[in-house]
């Protein structure tokens, strides 16, 4: 992660925008939502994160958060991984009518970055950071 998207102060409140790849709108369906809830649930019950407000778009998530305990970037690594684990068991288990559409979408978006990987959904990096302290 680069220097650009690095938290200085964890304690401090702090906006963060994660979205997902190609701004794709995959946040219509309850299930996606949901994933997300949980995400934030065991990050607050066991991490120490506090959700100061958050709001969940079609294509993106705003946060503001802190932590006594836990650096953001760590969060934010962490609940990427987790979601886009579970985003993509749903798309590949359930019934998706989109299935073939959004696969695609986020396999080209991992084809076209070095890390490998089969499908890439967020973004990189935490856009617009924002320190209060």
């Amino acid at each position: 992660m680069s220097e650009r998207y690095k938290v200085i102060d964890s304690t401090q409140p702090t906006f963060i925008t994660l979205t997902i790849t190609h701004w794709t709108d995959l946040f219509v369906r309850k299930e996606y939502t949901n994933i997300l809830d949980e995400g934030l649930k065991f990050y607050i019950e066991n991490k120490g994160l506090k959700v100061h407000a958050y709001v969940y778009m079609t294509s993106h998530i705003h946060l503001i958060v802190s932590s006594n305990k836990l650096e953001i970037q760590d969060f934010v690594r962490g609940f990427k991984s987790y979601t886009s684990k579970e985003f993509l068991s749903i798309i590949n288990h359930q019934i998706e009518s989109r299935k073939e559409w959004l696969l695609a979408k986020f396999s080209y978006a991992a084809n076209r970055i070095a890390r490998g990987g089969n499908y890439k959904i967020w973004k990189d990096g935490l856009l617009h950071t924002f320190n209060s302290g």
